[in-house]
């Protein structure tokens, strides 16, 4: 009998899927072959490391020899900044990213601005999408980068990213964009959006924790921030690491394969989730955008509760108050506080993501669980 909780903390990290495993599992034993040898075992490697780059580059529309495999989406995000940074450092001094972003975005941010750069944090509005009255004032001839992430961890939100390239390109500006959360969920085409570099990380969408991949347009200006072997076009130096990026390469097939069909499901799964809990509950809000999310991330206020309360009131679920990387204190949400949302709202909210694996069941037994809870709290604090 499984007597684990509901999972519902998708936008933190996903299962493996169970064909991911099996892929990578050959590569953990029999063939060990490091990439860079010449004999058959590297040659083995080699191949494999290259269909996976393939699969990686098939999921974003790129090109595989623009794909750069790295340790996860937080180094990549580090290389993108930093490496551009290096590359640009003499000519142009401007950073702009957005108040919404993870903090491997904004905390490089900051340290260049500790090193002399300007930055620039465009604001978002009431539904945390960018507002791009203020991108267009803000973009100007030395900025040498704009990040700004595809779709927001916590309340799903997309960006108007295709839009915002535009005007960094005007300027003659490089564009980033984060796309961890968004990768495996949503279509991705990095010459729709306009982007030179783009961010994915593989634990968000049923691959491993622990690889992620950095997509580099060819003639981007950038340099490495570590120094090696000349590993990944000399910009990521270190012995791949193999059944990692197979995992990868497999699970972006998959994503790629189930991509419409599986967001549809999500989506439906998701809304019934939120008519139940809105006909249950009066006073609930929803932190995002209505339409322009995630098919999967649900981020409501619960009248009346904090969100930690309601989480320890519900053992059946496995859910988040917000962004992984911020949990664990009564604390206002950063992304919650850049939209303006008030305090009382903020401490009640609640981030429910689904997945691949989230069925039906779940989701009116999460339902039953959280109107039940709700209900108990509110009652409870009322006496």
């Amino acid at each position: 009998m499984n007597d684990l909780p509901i999972y519902l903390d998708c936008n933190a990290t996903t299962p493996i899927d169970p064909l991911v495993a099996l892929a990578m599992q050959p590569w953990l034993g029999k063939h060990f072959g490091n990439p860079s040898s010449s004999h058959p075992y590297g040659k083995e490697a080699k191949a494999a490391v290259e269909t996976a780059r393939a699969e990686v580059a098939a999921l974003i529309g790129g090109r595989p020899r623009d794909m750069i495999f790295c340790g996860s989406a937080t180094e990549a995000n580090n290389l993108a900044i930093f490496g551009v940074a290096r590359a640009l450092r003499g000519n142009r001094r401007h950073l702009v990213t957005s108040a919404i972003e993870h903090p491997s975005v904004m905390q490089p941010m900051r340290w260049l601005e500790a090193e002399g750069w300007e930055l620039t944090v465009l604001p978002v509005d009431g539904t945390g999408r960018v507002r791009m009255e203020a991108t267009a004032q803000a973009i100007r001839r030395d900025t040498a980068l704009v990040s700004v992430m595809l779709a927001n961890n916590e309340t799903g939100a997309m960006q108007p990213v295709s839009e915002i390239a535009a005007l960094a390109h005007v300027h003659g500006a490089l564009m980033h964009v984060d796309a961890a959360q968004a990768a495996g969920k949503i279509p991705i085409d990095v010459h729709d959006l306009g982007t030179d570099l783009l961010t994915l990380a593989g634990h968000k969408f049923h691959a491993p924790k622990g690889v992620g991949a950095l997509y580099v347009r060819a003639g981007t200006p950038i340099l490495p921030i570590m120094a090696g072997a000349n590993h990944e076009r000399g910009l990521r130096p270190g012995t791949e690491n193999v059944p990692h990026i197979v995992a990868l390469g497999t699970a972006a097939r998959l994503a790629q394969e189930r991509l419409v069909r599986e967001a549809t499901r999500l989506h439906a799964l998701r809304d019934a989730l939120h008519e139940r809990l809105v006909i249950a509950i009066p006073g609930l809000l929803l932190n995002g955008h209505p339409t322009e999310r995630l098919p999967n991330t649900l981020n409501l206020s619960f009248p009346g509760v904090a969100g930690w309360q309601l989480l320890a009131a519900t053992p059946e679920i496995a859910a988040s108050t917000g962004s992984a990387c911020h949990a664990g204190g009564q604390t206002v949400s950063d992304v919650l506080a850049a939209m303006s949302v008030s305090r009382e709202q903020a401490l009640g909210a609640l981030r429910l993501s689904l997945g691949r694996f989230t069925t039906e069941a779940e989701i009116n037994g999460a339902a039953n669980a959280l109107i039940n809870a709700w209900r108990d709290l509110t009652s409870t604090a009322g006496r």
